[in-house]
Order: structure tokens, then sequence, then C-alpha cells
């Protein structure tokens, strides 16, 4: 490790909290008590860059309906968080796999141990990119200070190729960056100082669980505020499927279960044939010109 290379980070979350000064003095529950204090500003934080999310949501649906990619990519805490929600979108909506994809810099590896160096390349972030992204695609990327070289470098490749670009940070100063839209989400000084993994981490998740599920909403991969593309895995989603289709439908259990037997466990397939009472043959049609919109089957049903 060389010193001389050292990097001094100038973001407000690198400053010292004077709220939580002497926290290691404190009772137990008093530790806590601070740190929950702390943590109830996030939220609000969060609430402020809305608009900007808003548009952020709107390319990525775009990118898709184009039949490009939405693609993250952080490094450390924030590359985990991003690795974490794009994973669970898969049991949850039941999204092709290649449809919103994590890059952690350092790889598989960096799941669980840092890699030493690792953010700090901005080459290696534009190769993933160039390797992984087209034109049609759409890329965040996450960065509490806002300049991680990694993603900053993806940030850069993705406009080269022609792709819309956005950048989650938690530093309202972070200036000119290569992203069509900046989210910054001002959560301050960290309770500890520099641990990024706090209070910027918690806005990151809830960003970006925000992000993909007004993403999931806007393609059709709910009715209401139903799962109906959830993929029934296990003896417990599959209890949650019937569960939904009662819910949407008002129908008996041993109706919806037939339903489901019938549309061969789909669930949307289930759910248009309940709620219309056409056979399963024509509310797969319908769903299948409407690109899995539930709504828009109805509609075209003139349900």
């Amino acid at each position: 490790m060389s010193w001389d290379r050292a990097v001094r980070v100038d973001a407000p979350t690198e400053q010292n909290n004077p709220r939580t000064k002497d926290i290691d003095l404190l009772p137990t529950l008093d530790i806590l008590h601070v740190l929950n204090s702390e943590d109830r500003t996030v939220p609000v934080a969060v609430g402020r860059v809305l608009p900007d999310l808003a548009q952020a949501v709107d390319m990525a649906v775009a990118a898709l309906h184009a039949g490009g990619r939405v693609h993250y990519v952080g490094a450390g805490t924030s590359g985990r968080l991003a690795v974490l929600d794009a994973a669970e979108l898969i049991p949850t909506f039941n999204v092709p796999p290649d449809w919103i994809v994590a890059h952690q810099a350092g790889g598989a590896e960096a799941f669980q141990h840092a890699v030493e160096n690792a953010e700090d390349d901005p080459d290696s972030g534009a190769a993933v990119i160039r390797e992984n992204a087209g034109g049609r695609d759409f890329v965040l990327g996450l960065a509490a200070s806002g300049r991680t070289p990694y993603v900053l470098g993806a940030l850069a490749a993705a406009q080269d190729l022609g792709a819309r670009t956005a950048l989650v940070t938690s530093n309202p100063d972070v200036g000119e960056v290569p992203a069509d839209v900046v989210i910054a989400v001002d959560t301050g000084p960290e309770p500890i100082s520099g641990s990024t993994r706090m209070k910027a981490g918690t806005a990151q998740k809830l960003v970006l669980t925000s992000f993909s599920t007004a993403v999931m909403i806007r393609m059709g991969r709910t009715y209401s505020n139903l799962m109906v593309s959830m993929l029934a895995t296990n003896a417990k989603l599959r209890g949650r499927t019937i569960s939904i289709l009662q819910e949407a439908t008002d129908a008996p259990e041993e109706v919806c279960s037939a339903a489901l037997t019938a549309a061969g466990g789909d669930l949307k397939t289930a759910l248009v044939h309940l709620l219309t009472g056409v056979d399963i043959e024509r509310a797969a049609a319908a769903l299948a010109l409407s690109e899995g919109h539930v709504r828009d089957a109805l509609h075209t049903l003139g349900t």
C-alpha cells in the first residue's frame, strides 16, 4: 500500500457529524437512539429528489421498451446494494435476468470482501460497460461521494455508446459528471465519519427499491398493487399466488386454484380469465397482445 497515492475526498459524507460526537461514551440504548435519529432524516432527503428519480425511471422504461437493458454500476456498499436489488427483481416480478444487470467493482469476489484498488480504476468501469451495454441501454451509477472512478468511467463509456445515464450520490456538490440526471440525496455527515454504509447506503437502498419498483409498475409487472408477475418457486409463494388471485377477483380459493391449474400456473392469465370470463386461451392471447399489461388486456377484451 502506497500512502503517497492517497486521495482526500471532499464530500459531505466525509465531514464530522457534531450530533454524534462522543457517541462512544453513551450507553447502548442511547447510542441506538442517536443512530435512529440520524436514520430518520434519510427518507426526507430522498423525498426531495423524487423529480430527478422520476426522470431516471422514465429513461429506464424507455430503454426496456426499446429492447435495451438497465445496468447498475457501483463499488463497495453501493455495488452490493445494486446486486441485491437486481437479484430480488427476478423472483418478485419474474423479470428476464438480463433486464436489470448489476456490475460491482472487483467482480464477484467483491460481494463479500474488499478488492484492493478496484473502485479506483475508471478503465475497468468503462470496460465492463463496453463489453455488456449498448446505445439502447440505461446505466445507473451509484457512488456516495459522486466521484468513484470505476463508476464515472462506466458512465462516461455509456454516454460514448449513446446510452442514457444517471448517477445516485449523497454529494449535492458533485459538479459536472457524465450523467443525464444526477440524483443527489443530501444525507449529510455520517454518524460515524465517512462510513457511507450508513445513511448514504440507506438512501441508496431506498432509491434503488423505489426506482426498480416504479420501473416494474410501468412495465406492467403489477396489477393495482398486487405482484401478479411473481414467480412461485416454493410452497409459501404458491400460497401467496392464490391469495393474490383471490384479492384481485373475490373468487373462492377453489376457483382460483382451478384457474391457476388451467393456466399452467400463470397468474396473469388466470387473473384475466376470472375477471373477464373468457377462456384461458383468449386470456393468454390478450396478454400477449398487451405485452403482459393486465389492464391493457382487460381493455382489449372490453372489460
